[in-house]
């Protein structure tokens, strides 16, 4: 797992509390406020913030060592994971790019894994014609999916390691789609009042709202995106988890870059060291 440096830390917790307000601000606006009366613009200004913030973490974590090949690994996962996508197309919740993104969230850390899933839903979206307001929302959750993963105490490598990432799967699935309730919950209309939003109400009042919500419309779906994670991290685990290990080791997302000063035309050529076990000729041996 690549180290999460004090610059990377802060882009990440500052893309976070953008990410909790765009999410969580019904539930403490009042009910006559502006914010409110204006719902439908929020996601709108929310995707023309976000991809700012994430090329600031971009940035940030750029500085701390990715180079070429890095992104390269980036790339190529993002591309695994939108083409992942619909292969189940949302049936039953059944979702299989979740458990690469928890197995890459876990191998490359938690800042290369936000920036995988942040940019693996827009790339999906752009297959799956899931292109909308809710996009930049999907972004973030996923993001904070792999970065779960990243951080997540455990063992590594063997049945240990799987066995953790498919409980942690299994939970990061069903909080997905719970986060992404949550983002459409206050501006869906025509709902039963035991379950809809009341703008005003107390968050003690509109959590268990919210609650009965998830349970009657969504549930249905985690679930199932929930075991088949689970069951994809136990049995394919391994395999993947090694290939994406060796494919960081090989493209050294953590090692440092030294310059070294231009070698001047006019100094001597250093002496070659002989190698181990090779025999010097004596003086002389050359000679005529």
């Amino acid at each position: 797992m690549t180290r999460l440096g004090p610059r990377a830390a802060l882009a990440l917790l500052l893309v976070s509390l953008v990410g909790l307000a765009a999410f969580g601000w019904p539930l403490l606006a009042g009910p006559h406020s502006a914010v409110v009366g204006h719902a439908a613009d929020a996601p709108w200004l929310f995707a023309l913030l976000l991809p700012l913030l994430l090329a600031v973490l971009v940035a940030q974590i750029s500085e701390a060592g990715l180079d070429p090949k890095a992104v390269a690994v980036l790339g190529v996962l993002a591309a695994a994971g939108a083409a992942l996508r619909p292969l189940g197309a949302g049936t039953a919740g059944l979702e299989p790019m979740f458990f690469l993104m928890v197995l890459a969230g876990r191998v490359l850390g938690p800042a290369n894994g936000f920036v995988l899933g942040a940019i693996t839903l827009p790339a999906s979206a752009l297959l799956t014609g899931g292109v909308g307001p809710w996009l930049p929302f999907q972004m973030l959750a996923m993001g904070w999916v792999c970065v779960g993963a990243g951080l997540v105490p455990g063992p590594v490598g063997g049945r240990a390691e799987r066995l953790l990432l498919a409980g942690y799967g299994a939970l990061a699935a069903i909080g997905y789609g719970t986060v992404m309730n949550l983002q459409g919950w206050p501006y869906l209309a025509g709902l039963g009042s035991s379950v809809s939003f009341v703008p005003g109400d107390p968050v003690s009042a509109n959590l268990p709202r919210f609650a009965l919500y998830c349970l009657t419309t969504s549930l249905g779906w985690d679930l199932p995106r929930a075991a088949l994670t689970a069951v994809l991290c136990v049995l394919a685990g391994g395999p993947v988890l090694r290939a994406l290990r060796r494919a960081v080791r090989r493209a050294a997302f953590a090692a440092p870059v030294a310059f070294r000063p231009a070698a001047d035309p006019g100094d001597p050529a250093p002496a070659r060291e002989p190698r181990p076990g090779a025999v010097s000729a004596p003086p002389g041996a050359g000679s005529a």
